[in-house]
């Protein structure tokens, strides 16, 4: 075991202390500092350096509240290594609520690893990257569906690479979506860098969605133990775990005819081929689309605002093998299947 080391960035965390600080990465235009928060916990004993991050897109809140309990929940006395708690990351689009950083719209998780001398989105990821992720071993990036629509509790991991596919499982979700990120992103810069680094997905944006975030917690804790930060403490593994290749076995199920969307699937997301997900009326209700399930699948993500055009994303439905459908379908008989539609 290697020996607990200060956490450093323009100050230091040293072994066996907890602090919380707020960070400067940009200035208003009144020149006043825009700050994260950020809570280091520096164990007492050497170990793994892990970040975790939530809001990178300012209105995605269900990681935030994540960061909030697991800040509060470790103390440096039982930690085996660092935790690295960024709290918000995109300040700006967390004040406005909205997604990205407000006026020129810059997505902030498409501008990593940054430029201390470019636009406003490069130079908070540079801050960020450099401060607080390039020093790390591993990482979780916290986030939901956009707005209008909701995700199912899932992973996004490049598991081609060994280290990412430990940490992909060891959370304990049972959907894995399998792929590169986009370039930009935290997760594709990060686990570029030798830092193995997964996308939490979870629920829908502008809320606390509570049974996800306390989900997403017991993942962290598993992650944790898995990479010997908390040892003799027990890694989650799911009844049924489902990998997808995000580039063949998902699809996005898109309106043909503009109008009224109802959903229509039922208590759990489990789909059968040939069944109705969804249909779309007009406003008059003399016809009626029905928009059918192509395969048997999960429905992982759906449209929430209840009126689409013609291409309008509907629902998100990736594939399920026969032997993780007749898994689902013994957990959904026996009262085990934790998956249900999100509010």
């Amino acid at each position: 075991m290697s020996a607990p080391e200060p956490f450093r960035y323009d100050a230091e965390v040293p072994p066996g202390s907890a602090r919380h600080i707020r960070h400067e990465v940009s200035e208003t235009y009144l020149g006043d500092p825009v700050e994260i928060p950020v809570t280091v916990i520096n164990g007492e004993h050497g170990g793994p350096t892990v970040f975790m991050t939530a809001a990178l897109h300012g209105d995605e809140l269900n990681g935030v509240k994540v960061l909030q309990e697991v800040a509060d929940r470790y103390d440096p006395a039982e930690v085996h290594g660092t935790l690295v708690c960024l709290h918000v990351c995109n300040v700006p689009g967390y004040l406005a609520q909205q997604r990205d950083i407000p006026i020129y719209d810059q997505d902030l998780n498409r501008s990593f690893p940054g430029k201390p001398r470019s636009n406003t989105a490069e130079r908070i990821a540079n801050v960020i990257y450099r401060t607080f992720v390039e020093p790390c071993d591993l990482g979780l990036d916290f986030h939901t569906s956009t707005r209008e629509r909701t995700t199912m509790y899932h992973v996004r991991a490049d598991v081609s690479r060994p280290a990412v596919r430990r940490l992909a499982r060891s959370f304990g979700a049972n959907l894995i979506l399998a792929g590169e990120a986009d370039g930009g992103s935290l997760r594709s810069t990060a686990t570029a860098a030798g830092i193995p680094t997964v996308t939490v997905e979870m629920g829908r944006a502008h809320r606390f969605q509570p049974a996800l975030i306390e989900r997403a917690i017991e993942g962290v804790e598993s992650v944790l133990a898995e990479h010997g930060v908390l040892p003799g403490r027990p890694v989650t593994w799911p009844g049924w775990t489902r990998t997808i290749d995000a580039a063949a076995e998902k699809t996005w199920l898109r309106a043909d005819t503009g109008g009224l969307v109802e959903m229509r699937y039922g208590e759990t997301p489990l789909v059968h081929e040939g069944e109705v997900i969804c249909a779309i009326s007009d406003h008059f209700k003399t016809g009626e689309n029905l928009v059918r399930a192509p395969f048997t699948g999960l429905v992982v993500g759906v449209l929430q605002n209840p009126v689409a055009a013609p291409g309008h994303p509907l629902v998100h439905l990736v594939s399920v093998d026969d032997r993780t459908l007749a898994e689902i379908e013994r957990e959904i008989e026996a009262g085990e299947f934790t998956e249900r539609p999100w509010a």
